[in-house]
Formats: structure tokens, C-alpha cells, sequence
């Protein structure tokens, strides 16, 4: 019988008090499925909850975010598949949002509950290199940075690239191609940020290299946000740009003490993840919100009622200026009017310097890349335009698509669903033009769920 120390079992009787309970349910909406997630309020557990949901591929339609003094909350998610139908697996969604809530919250083992995992090996990941770069972004770049790994004997397992605002931010997962060991002789690995930081012109800061546990802790997006705000790109691009279609202002509301986001945009997947990402990256806690999309619009925005950590708002304009540009960077760093081409083929050595160099050859950009192996299999995923960064030309991709296999490489296109006609785009306007009535629909919403009371 396994015996706990009395502050564990005082540890486990809090945390069962405070334990995150999430319903999943395809009964209560004809249109899509609800989901009810209750816990409570810790900084970062509601990008947590999007972050699994984003991870389950589900289309996030609309939903609400409250709280009530900031210790406890609920959100409220009517999601669908990418073909926008109920969620069919509703147990295994409810399964993945229980089991990334949970994660932060077990129960530290018993001495001998480690004896026993650590004699089966169990809870140990595949150790691997984690390479992350960041610099100027030009034409056949990753290439390049393929090339160079290839000629230093490094296997890439798993890989995400992202380019926006002339900057390129990677997240490689690399190990030995002879012991499938990962790299870290010290001598080696300086050779290796060596030969990449000339590659990537970024100094010091151009390549860094730790080894990880485990690569599946690592989350790729919100690393790769992190690495562009670090390097700068939402101010650069925010300066050397002209405005886009992505609207976001940020006002006060001072009779609660709050700093009100609003956000208009074109839909896409993984939108809400970014937007929340963000914030939480930037230290901001979101007490209320709520965001409704269709189609290819979001329907009138998204909207957060926030405050700092310490529990105050934005209080100068620098710092609203700031999570204006880092979440219009956010949001667009996905959005490109690029090409969508899927590769899966069995892996070999030299795979990925020699697909990007056929890419390069046929002055294609590759814009972002999503790369991943599976036992013997590369599942890869490239977006590309050509070199100025316009829609590349059919007769290029089919060219290239000969040159690689037409049995493992194809144009795929994004499988995301449009809700809404034309004429209810057309009726809704610019994104701009709803965008400061959305406040008093979410205090409507929010007054009515008796989420906060009139002032008036």
C-alpha cells in the first residue's frame, strides 16, 4: 500500500478542490459541438484549454471566456471538424482537454510509485537536439539550412519554420544520423550553430541548441511566437508595412479596471490560439471576452476584457502600441496567399536538403514548413510563393510536383470551411466597421449570463 506524506495528501485534497471540469457535449447545439471547461482562474490555463483544442484540429466558432474576481472561470467553445460538422470523436477531445488540464496538476509521486516508473523506463521521452534560428529571411534560406545539417550528419525528425516581416524564425528536432543519439559533444555543437549562424547571418543570436527530453512537451507555435517577439519582427514590420485588414484597437474601461481588446480579422485556423497566445506572452490575464466567427470573417471581431498579472490595465500608450503590433504580427504571421503542398514519403537521408532544393531551383519561397517524421515516413507540409512573395505559378507547382513524385507530393488545400455566403461577407463591410460596436454586445452577452453587473 503506498503511503504519502501528510502535506501530499494536503496537496492532493487542494488540488481536487481546484480541479478543471470539462464537458463535452453534442446535444445542446444543432450546429456544432459544446464545450464547458470550469477551473480555477491560474495564468496560463486558458491558452492551455485553446491550445487543445487547436492541437485536436477542431474549428473554434464562437464562445465565451468569463470570470468572476479572477479566482475561478468558465468558457464556453462551440467547435466543429475542419469540414464544419459536430465533432465526431467527442470522448477523445474530452479526453485531450482532461489530460492537458490535468498534466500541471498531478499529484507529485510517491517515492515508490518513482522507484517503479524509473525500473520500467516509463514517462521518459525520446531525447533529441532542439535547434532554434531566427534571422533574415531571402530566398531559398531553408534550403540552406537543410544543406548544412544534412552535411553535418544531423537527422531532422521534427521541424516548424515560420517567415514574416523579412525575419525567419525555425524549430528543428535533430539527432545523429549514425546512433539516432542527440547531439550534444560540445565540440559538435558549436560546429553546428557555427556553420548555421553564417548561414542565417544572426550573430550569436542566430542559433541556439539544447537538448530536450522530450520534443512532444515542446510547444512548437507558441516557441516560434516568442522567438519572433524576441527578435523584434511585430515592431520592425509594423514600421516598414503599410496597415492591413487586420484591425485590432485597445481601449479603457475604467469603471471596471479593465483594458478592452477588440480584434478584427479574416478567420482562419488556429486564430484564437494566436490571439490568446499572445497575451498570455505578454503577461496579461483575460477575465472576460467573447469571439463569434463565420466563414472566411470573424463575425465582428473578438473581443477581451484584461489586465496586467498585477492586476492593473495598460496604462500608456507605448504599451498599448506594443500588444497592438504583437498581436497584428500574431495574427498575420500565419496568413499568405501561398501555395499548400503535402509530401509524404518514405524518409532517406538528404530528403529535406533535396526537396527545398528543387523548391529554390524552381524560384519557389517556401513560406512556411511543417516537418515530421513518423517511424519510416516524412509527413511534410511547405507552403510556397514565388521569390517576390505573390501566388506561385500552376505550371512551376506541377513541374515541381514531376520532379519530386507525383505520388508523394500534391497540392492540398486548406480544409477550411466556408459558413457564410458572399453576400453576408459583402453585407458585413470592412473589417474595421464593427469594430467598436463589438464592446457593448459582449457586455450585453456578459450581462446577461450574470457575468458582471451593469454600472448603470
Amino acid at each position: 500500500m503506498e503511503r504519502y506524506h501528510p502535506s501530499e495528501v494536503y496537496e492532493l485534497f487542494v488540488r481536487h478542490m481546484n480541479t478543471p471540469r470539462v464537458a463535452v457535449d453534442n446535444g445542446v447545439c444543432a450546429t456544432a459541438t459544446l464545450v464547458q471547461v470550469h477551473s480555477a482562474r491560474k495564468h496560463g490555463v486558458l491558452l492551455d484549454t485553446v491550445a487543445a483544442l487547436s492541437d485536436h484540429g477542431v474549428c473554434v466558432r464562437k464562445g465565451y471566456i468569463s470570470s468572476d474576481d479572477g479566482r475561478w472561470f468558465m468558457d464556453v467553445f462551440h467547435v466543429t471538424d475542419a469540414a464544419g460538422r459536430k465533432v465526431a470523436d467527442a470522448d477523445a477531445l474530452l479526453a485531450r482537454l482532461e489530460s492537458s488540464l490535468l498534466s500541471a496538476e498531478a499529484l507529485p509521486p510517491s517515492p515508490a510509485r518513482v522507484g517503479a516508473a524509473a525500473a520500467a523506463g516509463a514517462g521518459v521521452g525520446a531525447a533529441l537536439t532542439l535547434l532554434e534560428l531566427v534571422g533574415a529571411d531571402r530566398p531559398g534560406l531553408l534550403s540552406e539550412v537543410f544543406a548544412v545539417l544534412h552535411d553535418l550528419r544531423c537527422g531532422i525528425v521534427d521541424a516548424r519554420a515560420w517567415t514574416h516581416g523579412g525575419r525567419v524564425a525555425a524549430l528543428v528536432f535533430v539527432r545523429d544520423e549514425e546512433t539516432g543519439a542527440p547531439i550534444d559533444d560540445a565540440a559538435r555543437v558549436r560546429r553546428v550553430e557555427s556553420r548555421l549562424r553564417h548561414v542565417l547571418r544572426g550573430g550569436a543570436r542566430g542559433a541556439r541548441t539544447t537538448v530536450v527530453a522530450d520534443a512532444a512537451a515542446v510547444n512548437m507555435d507558441r516557441r516560434l511566437h516568442q522567438l519572433l517577439n524576441e527578435d523584434g519582427e511585430a515592431e520592425s514590420r509594423a514600421e516598414a508595412e503599410p496597415p492591413t485588414t487586420t484591425s485590432v484597437a485597445v481601449q479603457d474601461w475604467g469603471e471596471r479596471g479593465y483594458s478592452v481588446v477588440t480584434v478584427s480579422c479574416r478567420d482562419r485556423p488556429k486564430l484564437l490560439f494566436d490571439v490568446v497566445c499572445t497575451l498570455t506572452d505578454l503577461d496579461y490575464v483575460v477575465y472576460h471576452g467573447t469571439f463569434d466567427t463565420d466563414g472566411d470573417h470573424a463575425q465582428q471581431g473578438f473581443e477581451f476584457y484584461i489586465r496586467r498579472l498585477d492586476g492593473r490595465p495598460i496604462s500608456s500608450a507605448a504599451e498599448r502600441r506594443r500588444v497592438i503590433q504583437c498581436l497584428q504580427a500574431a495574427i498575420e504571421r500565419r496568413a499568405s496567399e501561398s501555395v499548400r503542398l503535402e509530401l509524404r514519403i518514405t524518409d532517406r537521408r538528404g530528403l529535406l536538403a533535396y526537396v527545398t532544393r528543387v523548391f529554390r531551383e524552381n524560384s519557389l519561397s517556401v513560406t512556411h514548413a511543417e516537418i515530421t517524421t513518423r517511424g519510416d515516413m516524412a509527413m511534410n507540409v511547405f507552403h510556397v510563393t514565388d521569390v517576390a512573395g505573390r501566388p506561385a505559378d500552376p505550371k512551376t507547382i506541377d513541374e515541381v510536383i514531376q520532379r519530386i513524385g507525383t505520388e508523394s507530393l500534391r497540392v492540398d488545400e486548406e480544409r477550411w470551411p466556408r459558413l457564410c455566403s458572399t453576400e453576408g461577407d459583402a453585407g458585413r463591410g470592412g473589417g474595421s466597421a464593427g469594430l467598436f460596436s463589438l464592446g457593448s454586445l459582449v457586455k450585453k452577452n456578459l450581462f446577461n449570463l450574470g457575468l458582471i453587473r451593469s454600472c448603470s
